[in-house]
């Protein structure tokens, strides 16, 4: 072993608790994440809808519908909880290479020059992600917005509680932030999973409707692969079909191994309609050299009555 190894010393960080196996987790719960490994700490919950593809596939027969535009009526729709979270700073140059921690998005106001800003170290988790542990720490989590949302109370469990900031800009940013539909599809070991999200109307020559989607792709086997390409079709209610083809995703090709199985990233597309839908595929190539096609499950682009976007007075 290397000096700069024997050098290194493993940090406390708290007790671990048990799995929730029914209900959720509450605002204040610190947690590290199970795919990631970075600590965070929930700032409150979400109750979505899960389309999970994988479970369609195996209980009802194959749709006559070509892939990409399955109707959800047909798949298997459940509830799940997902949440809102701040991730430690710390945890942020370890973590970069493999989910952006700049992926939460609004559209800037109209005056601004800006296209969109991020708030960093923000991050959407389901369920399963949550490895839940307390600290004694009053300020566990380094991050310069955790004592503007969160303050201690020992006599509350989990001992974090709302600021009166962190109700305000939830309520303000609510029709933003909130996802409603999550969607899954797994194609030879490799998973997908996609979280679309409206971000507003912007008025240029004629009404731009933005969309924020966050994608999670999960090596669920043993085999060594690497995303090499991603092709999407992109559907607007205006009657317009797009085709977009390219290298990797964001600028990377990620490969996805056995020990580091999960890619996390977010991109924007926009519409000049209120409503649509995207899918498509990735292309992986394996260590022997042959290529396979990912699906990526179709979910639609609803702007949900929204209008126009907000300006948080966090940025």
């Amino acid at each position: 072993m290397s000096s700069r190894l024997e050098k290194k010393v493993l940090e406390t960080v708290g007790v671990f608790e048990a799995l929730k196996q029914q209900g959720r987790y509450e605002t204040g719960q610190l947690f590290l994440h199970n795919v990631f490994g970075y600590r965070g700490i929930v700032l409150f919950p979400w109750h979505a809808r899960l389309y999970d593809r994988d479970i369609a596939l195996t209980t009802t027969e194959s749709s006559p519908e070509p892939p990409g535009v399955q109707s959800f009526k047909e798949l298997s729709q459940k509830t799940h909880a997902y949440y809102q979270v701040l991730i430690d700073a710390r945890d942020c140059p370890y973590i970069s290479q493999r989910a952006q921690t700049e992926a939460v998005t609004f559209l800037a106001r109209h005056d601004d020059n800006k296209g969109f800003y991020a708030i960093p170290g923000l991050d959407y988790v389901c369920h399963e992600d949550i490895l839940p542990y307390s600290s004694t720490d009053c300020v566990p989590i380094k991050h310069h917005l955790f004592e503007r949302f969160l303050q201690f109370n020992s006599s509350n469990v989990p001992p974090f509680i709302p600021t009166d900031v962190l109700q305000a800009w939830q309520k303000t940013t609510n029709q933003w932030l909130e996802l409603s539909d999550v969607h899954r599809e797994t194609t030879e070991k490799i998973r997908v999973t996609v979280i679309p999200f409206y971000m507003g109307m912007r008025e240029q020559d004629t009404q731009i409707h933005w969309w924020r989607y966050s994608i999670r792709l999960e090596n669920m086997g043993d085999e060594v692969v690497r995303l090499r390409e991603r092709h999407w079709r992109i559907f607007s209610i205006s009657g317009t079909l797009e085709t977009v083809r390219g290298r990797g995703v964001v600028g990377q090709e990620p490969v996805l191994t056995k020990e580091q199985p999960a890619f996390q990233y977010s991109s924007h597309v926009s519409l000049q309609a209120p409503s649509g839908h995207m899918w498509g595929t990735f292309t992986f190539q394996r260590a022997s050299g042959a290529m396979f096609e990912v699906v990526i499950p179709s979910f639609s682009l609803d702007s949900h009555g929204h209008r126009d976007s907000p300006y948080s007075f966090l940025c």
